[in-house]
């Protein structure tokens, strides 16, 4: 991915806040059975917002894998800021699989140049731990752009880092289903159990692990 881009590199980070710049979040591997959780924070004008959605940016659950590697590039050059925050397997097992979407939303956006005076998250449930204002919008990767501009960003870097840890965790086909709770998936858990970085809790509910 290339190097983080600074925000009003030579102005005043101030006028910049004010200027109507949107602020989108949204979280991807919530669901999963393997790996951390991911969240991505992307900062974008109107202007470029725009420019964004004619390029095909949406929900990056409606694009496919070429698709989202192709546009990653374009989000990273127009947003006027980007961070990316993840929270471990362990955290997700001591704390919660909400509280730790939402430390991971926390990171993204402490990983921005400047504290947003608002945000749009994606989903009905309010991040908790932000202090600031707060939009929370259901479906919002179809709304907002920065929303989905943030999940495509989350998604290409999750998959990156599930599809590198796919071969020292040979055996339950993670570069295909992503750490995702499949029929394979499950199935190999039953014939060699899961590994450190299965969440242990989603497998007891499903009376996986015994």
């Amino acid at each position: 991915m290339n190097q983080k881009r600074c925000v009003g590199k030579g102005e005043d980070l101030q006028q910049v806040i004010n200027t109507g710049l949107e602020v989108g979040l949204d979280e991807v591997g919530r669901g999963c059975i393997f790996g951390p959780v991911f969240a991505a924070a992307v900062v974008l004008t109107k202007k470029n917002s725009l420019l964004l959605k004619k390029l095909g940016v949406k929900d990056s659950k409606k694009l496919s894998k070429k698709q989202r590697q192709s546009l990653l590039p374009q989000i990273i050059k127009l947003s006027s800021d980007w961070g990316i925050g993840q929270s471990s397997v362990r955290e997700i097992e001591n704390l919660n699989i909400r509280k730790a979407t939402e430390i991971a939303m926390i990171r993204a956006i402490d990983k921005l140049d400047f504290r947003p005076t608002k945000i749009y998250v994606d989903g009905s449930l309010p991040l908790r731990l932000w202090g600031g204002e707060q939009e929370n919008i259901i479906q919002g990767e179809s709304k907002f752009v920065s929303i989905a501009a943030s999940s495509i960003v989350a998604k290409v870097t999750r998959d990156a880092l599930i599809e590198s840890l796919s071969e020292r965790y040979a055996g339950y086909n993670l570069s295909r289903n992503k750490g995702y709770g499949t029929k394979e998936h499950f199935s190999n858990i039953k014939k060699i159990g899961p590994t450190n970085l299965h969440r242990n809790s989603f497998l007891n509910n499903l009376n996986l692990i015994y």
